[in-house]
C-alpha cells in the first residue's frame, strides 16, 4: 500500500456547509480542476471529458435561479422548503464545477473502431466518474469541500444557453465547492465480505 495515495483518497468526503472563503485564490482553484480532468484516463485517450468551472455569482445563479426555478414546479410545495434550503447551500459555497463528456468524441471513436461501438459510451462514463473523483480529490487535499450532485437532463438546456455550452456536450454531474463550514462525517463501510472476493 502506497504511504501517500490512500491517505489522500481518505481525505475526500462530502460536504455539504460549505462557505464561499477559499484557501486558495481562485485562479489555483481553477488550475487546479484542470489539471486534475487533464490526467484523467480516457479510453484510447480520447479525453472527452468537458468541464464548465463557475465562480461567485454565475455559481449562485446557478443553483438559487436555474436549477431552484426549474424544480420548482415539479416538487409540491408543501415539500419545496427542503429543496429550497439545498439550492441555498450549494450557493453558499465559492464555485461549481459542471461535468461534461463530449458526445462529438465519442461518435468519432464510434466510427473509427466500430467493434467497439456500444462499448464507447461506457467507457466515456468511466472517465466521466474518474474526472469526478480525481477533481473532488483534488479539492479536498486542497482543504476545499465539495459534493456531487445530479441535475441532469432538467437544467442542461438552460445551462447550455445561459453560458454557451456546445451542443456536443452532455451534462454528467455537478460539484459545488467552498469553505468547510462544518466538520466532515466519518465514512462508514460495509462489510469487507460482502463488497470483495480474493482468488490464489
Amino acid at each position: 500500500m502506497t504511504q501517500n495515495a490512500i491517505p489522500l483518497f481518505t481525505k475526500r468526503r462530502t460536504q455539504y456547509a460549505l462557505g464561499a472563503k477559499l484557501p486558495l485564490p481562485e485562479a489555483q482553484v481553477d488550475a487546479l480542476i484542470r489539471e486534475a480532468i487533464r490526467l484523467t484516463p480516457s479510453s484510447f485517450n480520447s479525453q472527452s471529458s468537458r468541464a464548465l468551472i463557475l465562480f461567485g455569482a454565475p455559481s449562485q445563479k446557478l443553483w438559487k435561479e436555474i436549477t431552484k426555478e426549474t424544480l420548482r414546479p415539479m416538487v409540491p410545495a408543501d415539500a419545496f422548503a427542503a429543496t429550497d434550503a439545498k439550492m441555498d447551500a450549494f450557493a453558499a459555497g465559492a464555485g461549481t464545477v459542471l461535468f461534461y463528456e463530449d458526445q462529438d468524441v465519442i461518435k468519432d471513436l464510434q466510427q473509427k473502431y466500430p467493434l467497439y461501438a456500444d462499448n464507447f459510451p461506457v467507457f466515456s462514463e468511466h472517465s466521466a466518474g474518474m474526472a469526478q473523483f480525481a477533481v473532488w480529490t483534488a479539492l479536498a487535499e486542497a482543504g476545499i469541500g465539495a459534493s456531487l450532485q445530479h441535475y441532469a437532463p432538467l437544467i442542461d438546456a438552460e445551462v447550455a444557453k445561459t453560458w454557451g455550452v456546445p451542443a456536443s456536450w452532455k451534462l454528467r454531474a455537478q460539484m459545488p465547492f467552498g469553505s468547510n463550514e462544518a466538520p466532515l462525517p466519518e465514512k462508514t463501510f460495509i462489510a469487507d465480505d460482502v463488497r470483495f472476493k480474493t482468488v490464489r
